[in-house]
C-alpha cells in the first residue's frame, strides 16, 4: 500500500504528491496488487512528471502493461526498440492510421522512459539512447510507409547506377545534433536533412516527378507525420533548419548538391553541425558514401586551430542571446552549461579529427575520455568535466519530464525549485543551487582554458600602441625610419634589412590573392612572430626562416591559427628556427608538423624503442588494412614528426649525440618493422604463404639486415638506409592459398619490391627514407633478395674485403628472429676467418685510397679544403682501421664480431689488448668529435667540406694513426 502522507518529504510537496497520486490511482489499482517496485518508485515519479501522470490518468492500463511486462524494471535489449515500433504500425492502412499510432508508440515508450529516468533505475546514457533509438525506429519506419505510398501515385524514383543502367532511389535522412550522436533528451527536437543519391524521375504510369520533388512530397509527409500536433499528441518537433540554405533551400537535395554546397560554400558552424550526422532513416548504404564524401569537409587533413576561432564566435552568439532573453539560468546555454561542454569535445574534434580518426566519433561521452592520450588534457579534467555534463544532463531531463516541454530553464517559484531539488536528490533548493553552481564553474573554468582568447603578457596600453605601429607598417602607412625604429624596438639589429623581408613577403602574389578570411589570420599572427623573432639571437636571420613556413601555409591558413593561438608553439618555432636552417627547411616542407611544437613535455622528450613502436601501432590500428596509400601517409608524418622531436631536443641540447643517433635509428628500425609487416600482409594476401619447406609456412623467414650507419647506429637527419634482404625457403616451392601462387623467389623479390617502393615512394608528405641496395651480394647487378645460403656461398667465395668489411658493420634490423641468428653465425664465420695481415692491410690500404681519389677533396684544392667524412685524417680512416683490425684479429678474438658500432667496436679493441687505453680514448673521442662537428653542420644545412684550416689537430693524429698501422 502507497500512503502519500508517510513519505519523508518536504511540506512544501505533499500537496504535489497527493494531487498526482490522485490521478493514477486507477492505474496502480489496475495492477492488482501494491508491487514493492512500483511503491518505491512512486515519489520521484509523483513529485517529477505532471506529464507521466497526466498519461497514466487518460490510459491507465498502460501501467500495467508496462509493470507485467517487466519493462518498468529492465532496459531494452539491443533491437527491442525497432521490433515493438515495427509490431506497432504493422498493417496501417491510412495515413490518419499511422499517424495515430506513432503518437500512441511514443505515449507509451516516453511514460517507460520517463519512470526508469526518475526512479534512477536508468542511467543518462539508457536515458538518452531510449530517446533516440525511439527516434530512429519511428522516422525509418515512417519514411518507408510513406515512400510506397507515394509510389502508388507517382512510380518509383529511378536514377542512374554504378553501371548506369537505372535503379531506384530512396531517401536518406540525416540525424543532426543530440539525435545523431544518440545523445536526445526528454523532449528534443530532432535535426533533419533529407537528401538522396541521384536526380532522375519516377516511372509512373500516369504521371511522373522529378526525384527531388517526390522526395520533397514525402519529406513534407514525414514531417507532418512526426511533427503535427493532434489529439493524440505529436511524436517530434522537427527542425530542418540545418539543410543547405536554411529555411530557404529546397527540402531535399540530391548528394552531387550537398557535396557541392558543402565544398564550395559551407560555413565554419556546419562544419561543428556535421560532427553529428548519422543517417537515421532510409538508404543506410548510400548514406555511409554520402558521410564518406562529406569528411573531408568536416575533418580536415591537417591540424586546424580555426575552430577555436569559430567556435568563440558561435559562443558569443550564445552569450548575446542568452543576456538579451535573461537566459542566465539557463543550463545548457548559460555559463558553464552543457553547450560549453559540447564545445569543448568538438573543439579538438575539428582540430585533429583529420589526423587521429579515433577522435571522428559522434558521442560526447566517447570524446572526452579520449583527451588525455590525444591531445593531453589532464585526466582530472575529464573526469570533472563528465561529471558535470551529467548532472547538468539530469538536470535538463528533470526539467522536461515534468511537462513534456523543451526547457533547460531553471524553476524561479518556490514549487518549482523543491520538485527539482527533489528528483536530483537533494533535500532543498539550496543544497541543489550550490552543487549545481560548482558544476558550473568547473565547465566555465575548464571552457575558458580550452577557447578562451589567447592573452598576452602585456599592458593594454603596449599591445593597442604596437597593434597600431604594426598595422601602419603593414599597411605602409608609415615611412622607412619609422618603420625600422618599430623594428628595432622590438630588437632587430638590422631593421632596414628586417623591414625589406616584411616588404618582400606583402609583395607576393600570393599575399596579394588571399582572401579576407587569411588576410586577417596573417595579420593577426605576423605581430606576435616579429616580438618572439626580436628576442632571438640573430634576428633577422631568424626572421627569413620563419617567414619561409609563412609563405608555405598561406593557402592553408589555419596553420597562422595554429601560432596565433598557442604562444608557447609560436616561440618553440622562433627558437629552434634561429638555431638550425635544417628544422627551419623541414617545418616549411611539413608544416603539419608544427603541432608537435605545442606540447614542451613530447617535444623535448622523444620516446624509447618500446614506446614509439606501441604509438606507431595504435596509430596504424586505426586505418583499415588495405588502405595502403593512407597507411603509408600516416607512416610519413609518424617519422617527420618523431625525427622533428629529436632535433628539437638536440638543438637543445636535451639530447647528446650517441643519444640522437640511437633515437633516429630505433625510429627507422620500428618503421621498417611495420613496413615489412604491412609489405607481409599485402603479399599474402594476393599470393598466398610461401613455404619454408613442404607442409611447413614462412613465418616469415625473411630478414631485413642494415648496413652502413643503420647497422652502426650512427643514424643522422636525412641519412639513407644500406639494407641487403634475405630469406629462407626453398626455392623450388610455391606459396599457398592465394588467388595466384608464385614461386618462393618470385614471392620474396617481390617482397622486396614493396618494401622499397612503401620506403622510397614520394607521397604529399615525402618520402620515409632513401634505400641503398648496392651492398646485396653482387651489387647492383645481383638479386634483390637472396638466401642465406646463396649470401654466404658470395661471402665466402666472390665477396671482396670491402663488402667483408661493411659485413662488420651489418646487423638484422627487422624481421624473423631465427633467420636472424642464422645470419649471425654466417656473420661470424665470415668475419672470424683467420687472414693474411699484410694482403688485408695492403687491400684495405688500396680501397681506402681509391675512395680518397673519388669522393675527396681534389688534388687542386688540397690544403684549402677538407672534406671530414673522405680526406686523408677524415672519418672513414677511423672506420676503416676499425674494421681492420677486426677482420684480422676476429679469429682469435671473436668478441670483436660482438657489435657493429665503432664506438663499441674501439672499446672490445681495448678489452681485446689490440689498442691501449690512450688509443682506445683518443680514437673514440676524435670520431664522436667529428660526428658532432658534422651533425651541427647538417642542422645548418651545411655541407661536409670544410675550409683545410678547420680540425687540423683532429687530422694530423688520425694521420698519424693511419701511418702507423696501415702503412708501417
Amino acid at each position: 500500500m502507497f500512503d502519500p502522507a508517510q513519505v519523508a518529504i518536504p511540506a512544501s510537496l505533499h500537496h504535489c504528491l497527493e494531487r498526482n497520486w490522485k490521478r493514477i490511482l486507477p492505474a496502480v489499482e489496475g495492477i492488482g496488487s501494491y508491487p514493492d517496485g512500483i511503491v518505491k518508485d512512486l515519489p520521484p515519479v509523483l513529485i517529477g512528471s505532471d506529464y507521466l501522470c497526466e498519461q497514466l490518468e487518460r490510459q491507465p492500463e498502460l501501467l500495467a502493461e508496462l509493470w507485467q511486462s517487466g519493462e518498468l524494471e529492465k532496459p531494452y535489449l539491443k533491437g527491442q526498440m525497432r521490433r515493438r515500433a515495427e509490431r506497432c504500425l504493422n498493417g496501417c492502412d491510412s495515413e490518419a492510421e499511422l499517424n495515430r499510432r506513432l503518437r500512441l508508440f511514443r505515449r507509451r515508450e516516453m511514460v517507460r522512459i520517463i519512470w526508469r529516468d526518475l526512479s534512477r533505475r536508468a542511467d543518462l546514457t539508457e536515458t538518452t539512447l531510449s530517446l533516440s533509438e525511439m527516434a530512429d525506429a519511428l522516422i525509418d519506419l515512417t519514411l518507408d510507409w510513406l515512400h510506397e505510398d507515394a509510389v502508388k501515385r507517382w512510380g518509383r524514383p529511378m536514377g542512374p547506377g554504378a553501371d548506369g543502367s537505372p535503379v531506384e532511389q530512396r531517401m536518406v535522412v540525416l540525424g543532426m545534433g543530440k539525435l545523431g550522436a544518440f545523445e536526445l533528451n526528454l523532449s528534443s527536437d530532432i535535426d533533419l536533412i533529407f537528401t538522396y543519391p541521384e536526380n532522375g524521375e519516377t516511372d509512373g504510369s500516369n504521371r511522373t516527378l522529378s526525384n527531388q520533388e517526390f522526395f520533397t512530397r514525402v519529406g513534407k509527409k514525414l514531417i507532418q507525420a512526426l511533427d503535427n500536433t493532434t489529439v493524440d499528441g505529436f511524436v517530434f518537433r522537427v527542425d530542418m533548419r540545418l539543410r543547405p540554405f536554411g529555411s530557404v533551400g529546397p527540402l531535399a537535395c540530391s548528394f552531387d548538391a550537398m557535396e557541392n554546397y558543402y565544398q564550395d560554400q559551407g560555413r565554419e558552424w556546419e562544419r561543428y553541425a556535421m560532427v553529428k550526422a548519422r543517417v537515421v532513416a532510409g538508404d543506410q548504404q548510400a548514406g555511409a558514401e554520402l558521410l564518406s564524401l562529406l569528411r573531408p569537409f568536416v575533418y580536415r587533413k591537417y591540424i586546424d586551430f580555426s575552430a577555436f576561432e569559430s567556435l568563440r564566435e558561435m559562443k558569443a552568439l550564445i552569450n548575446r542571446e542568452v543576456k538579451l532573453k535573461n537566459r542566465d539560468q539557463n543550463v545548457k546555454l548559460g555559463a558553464g552549461g552543457i553547450r560549453e561542454v559540447e564545445f569543448i569535445a568538438q573543439a579538438f574534434q575539428l582540430i585533429r579529427g583529420g589526423r587521429d580518426p579515433r577522435l571522428q566519433q559522434r558521442e560526447l561521452s566517447a570524446i572526452l575520455p579520449l583527451l588525455p592520450e590525444c591531445v593531453g588534457m589532464p585526466p582530472e579534467v575529464v573526469d570533472e568535466l563528465l561529471e558535470s555534463y551529467r548532472f547538468l544532463r539530469d538536470t535538463e531531463h528533470a526539467l522536461q519530464a515534468l511537462a513534456d516541454r523543451q526547457t533547460q530553464e531553471l524553476p524561479h517559484d518556490e514549487l518549482g525549485q523543491a520538485r527539482l531539488a527533489f528528483v536530483m536528490g537533494f533535500g532543498d533548493w539550496a543544497g541543489f543551487s550550490d552543487a549545481l553552481t560548482g558544476y558550473r564553474g568547473n565547465v566555465s573554468r575548464h571552457f575558458a582554458e580550452v577557447i578562451a582568447p589567447v592573452q598576452q603578457e602585456q599592458s593594454d596600453r603596449e599591445r593597442e600602441q604596437q597593434s597600431v605601429d604594426w598595422h601602419r607598417l603593414w599597411d605602409e602607412e608609415l615611412e622607412s625610419e619609422p618603420s625600422e625604429q618599430f623594428l628595432q624596438s622590438l630588437g632587430f639589429t638590422d631593421p632596414s634589412r628586417a623591414l625589406q623581408q616584411l616588404r618582400n613577403l606583402q609583395q607576393l602574389r600570393t599575399v596579394q590573392m588571399l582572401q579576407q578570411v587569411a588576410q586577417v589570420r596573417l595579420q593577426a599572427v605576423l605581430p606576435r612572430l616579429l616580438q618572439a623573432v626580436g628576442r632571438s639571437e640573430n634576428p633577422e636571420v631568424t626572421l627569413e626562416r620563419v617567414l619561409l613556413l609563412i609563405q608555405a601555409v598561406l593557402r592553408r591558413s589555419a596553420y597562422l591559427v595554429l601560432l596565433a593561438e598557442n604562444p608557447g608553439a609560436l616561440d618553440q618555432l622562433v627558437r629552434l628556427c634561429s638555431a638550425s636552417q635544417w628544422f627551419a627547411d623541414q617545418i616549411s616542407r611539413q608544416p603539419g608538423l608544427l603541432d608537435e611544437l605545442i606540447d614542451p613535455r613530447t617535444l623535448f622528450t622523444p620516446p624509447d624503442k618500446s614506446r614509439l613502436n606501441d604509438e606507431l601501432r595504435q596509430l596504424l590500428l586505426r586505418i583499415p588494412e588495405d588502405d595502403t596509400e593512407q597507411l603509408m601517409e600516416a607512416l610519413r608524418y609518424y617519422k617527420h614528426a618523431h625525427v622533428l622531436r629529436v632535433a628539437a631536443s638536440d638543438i637543445t641540447g636535451a639530447l647528446p649525440l650517441m643519444k640522437v643517433s640511437d633515437y633516429l635509428t630505433w625510429l627507422a628500425e620500428v618503421i621498417l618493422d611495420a613496413v615489412l609487416e604491412i609489405a607481409w600482409r599485402d603479399m599474402t594476401g594476393k599470393y598466398g604463404v610461401p613455404q619454408r619447406v613442404a607442409g611447413e609456412p614462412c613465418d616469415p623467414d625473411f630478414i631485413i639486415v642494415g648496413y652502413g650507419k643503420l647497422g652502426g647506429i650512427e643514424l643522422s637527419y636525412g641519412s639513407d638506409l644500406d639494407l641487403v634482404f634475405i630469406y629462407d625457403a626453398d626455392a623450388n616451392l610455391m606459396t599457398k592459398g592465394g588467388q595466384r601462387e608464385l614461386p618462393n623467389p618470385v614471392f620474396f623479390t617481390r617482397l622486396g619490391q614493396r618494401i622499397i617502393h612503401i620506403l622510397g615512394t614520394l607521397t604529399p608528405s615525402g618520402q620515409l627514407y632513401e634505400v641503398d641496395m648496392r651492398l646485396r651480394p653482387s651489387g647492383n647487378s645481383g638479386l634483390l633478395v637472396s638466401t642465406l645460403q646463396a649470401f654466404e656461398q658470395y661471402q665466402q667465395n666472390d665477396a671482396w674485403t670491402w663488402e667483408h668489411q661493411a659485413l662488420a658493420r651489418a646487423r638484422v634490423v627487422s624481421g624473423s628472429e631465427r633467420l636472424g641468428a642464422r645470419f649471425y653465425a654466417v656473420r661470424e664465420t665470415i668475419l672470424g676467418r683467420e687472414r693474411d695481415p699484410e694482403v688485408l692491410k695492403t687491400e684495405v690500404r688500396e680501397m681506402r685510397e681509391k675512395m680518397r681519389q673519388q669522393l675527396g677533396t681534389s688534388t687542386a684544392k688540397e690544403g684549402q679544403e677538407f672534406n671530414l667524412k673522405q680526406d686523408r685524417g677524415g672519418l672513414v680512416d677511423i672506420e676503416f682501421m676499425v674494421q681492420y683490425l677486426v677482420l684480422a684479429h676476429a679469429h682469435r678474438h671473436p668478441e670483436l664480431m660482438r657489435w657493429s658500432d665503432n664506438i663499441r667496436m674501439l672499446e672490445s679493441l681495448e678489452q681485446e689488448g689490440l689498442l691501449t687505453p690512450e688509443q682506445a680514448e683518443e680514437l673514440r673521442e676524435i670520431y664522436k668529435a667529428y660526428r658532432a662537428f658534422n651533425h651541427r653542420r647538417t642542422l645548418q644545412n651545411q655541407p661536409t667540406v670544410v675550409s683545410g684550416d678547420q680540425l687540423s689537430e683532429y687530422r694530423e693524429r688520425i694521420s698519424a694513426y693511419w701511418a702507423e698501422l696501415m702503412e708501417s
